[in-house]
C-alpha cells in the first residue's frame, strides 16, 4: 500500500482523499501546505504536516492538489528545485475509470470516478480529470490541464498545458484549445481557442484574455517558468 502526501490542502485535495479512501489501495498520511495557519490542524481526519519543504527527503509519494493548473505547475517547479524527482509523484485513478488501449497517463495525474478514456488518449503530468470526464480517441492533453466534471472531448482534440475546461463543456473533434485557455461551464467549442483566452457559450465565443503563464492566482509556489507537452506524456 502506497503512502501518499497531498500537496495543497484544497477542495481538490479533499475530493482526492475521498477517492483514495474509496479505492482501498493506498493511504493518505498527510497534507502539505505553505499556509502556516493550517500547520498542525487536521482536515478530514488527516494532519497538515507542514509546508512544501517537508516533502524533501521523504519516501511518501506526492499528489499535487492545487485546483488551478498554473498553481500545480508552479508547485512542481518549486519541488523540482528542492530536489524532488518525477519518481516521487503518485498517479491516482479511481477504480471506476475506464482506460482504453494505447492510452498514456502522465505522472501525478488524478482521475476521479466515472471518467472514460476510450482509445489512445495522452495525458500530460499532473492532469486532473473530475468525475465523468469523457476523452475520446487520440485526444492529447498537456501538462497541468484541468477538466471539470462532465467535460467531453471528441476525437483528436489537443488541449494546451494549464488549460481549464469547465463543467459540462464539450469540444468538437480536431479542435485545439490553447495553453492557459479557460472554457466556461456548458460551453460548446466548435473552433480553435487561442492561448490565454476565456471562451463561453453555445457556440463558444471569446470573452477575455486570462493571466499570462507563470502568474499564479493562489496556492503555494508562485511565479514559475512552466513546461509544455512535447509529444509524449512523461
Amino acid at each position: 500500500m502506497t503512502r501518499i502526501l497531498l500537496v495543497a490542502a484544497s477542495g481538490l485535495a479533499r475530493e482526492t482523499l475521498a477517492s483514495i479512501r474509496s479505492s482501498g489501495r493506498d493511504t493518505v498520511v498527510g497534507f502539505l501546505d505553505d499556509d502556516e495557519a493550517l500547520h498542525g490542524t487536521v482536515l478530514d481526519g488527516v494532519p497538515v504536516l507542514g509546508g512544501l519543504d517537508a516533502a524533501v527527503g521523504g519516501r511518501e509519494k506526492l499528489l499535487l492538489c492545487a485546483g488551478q493548473g498554473r498553481s500545480r505547475a508552479a508547485i512542481e517547479t518549486r519541488l523540482t528545485g528542492l530536489g524532488v524527482e518525477v519518481g516521487r509523484y503518485a498517479t491516482h485513478v479511481h477504480p471506476s475509470v475506464v482506460i482504453g488501449g494505447g492510452s498514456r497517463i502522465g505522472a501525478g495525474s488524478i482521475l476521479l470516478a466515472g471518467c472514460v478514456l476510450t482509445s489512445d488518449v495522452t495525458l500530460g503530468r499532473h492532469t486532473v480529470l473530475m468525475p465523468r470526464t469523457v476523452l475520446t480517441h487520440d485526444d492529447v492533453l498537456g501538462h497541468h490541464v484541468t477538466c471539470a466534471a462532465g467535460t467531453t472531448l471528441a476525437g483528436r482534440v489537443h488541449v494546451g498545458s494549464r488549460a481549464y475546461l469547465g463543467m459540462q463543456a464539450s469540444v468538437r473533434q480536431d479542435v485545439r484549445v490553447g495553453e492557459d485557455a479557460v472554457i466556461g461551464m456548458g460551453a460548446v467549442v466548435l473552433q480553435d481557442v487561442p492561448d490565454a483566452q476565456t471562451w463561453a457559450g453555445n457556440p463558444a465565443e471569446p470573452l477575455r484574455r486570462t493571466e499570462p503563464a507563470g502568474v499564479v492566482g493562489q496556492g503555494p509556489g508562485a511565479h514559475a517558468s512552466l513546461r509544455t507537452l512535447k509529444g509524449t506524456a512523461s
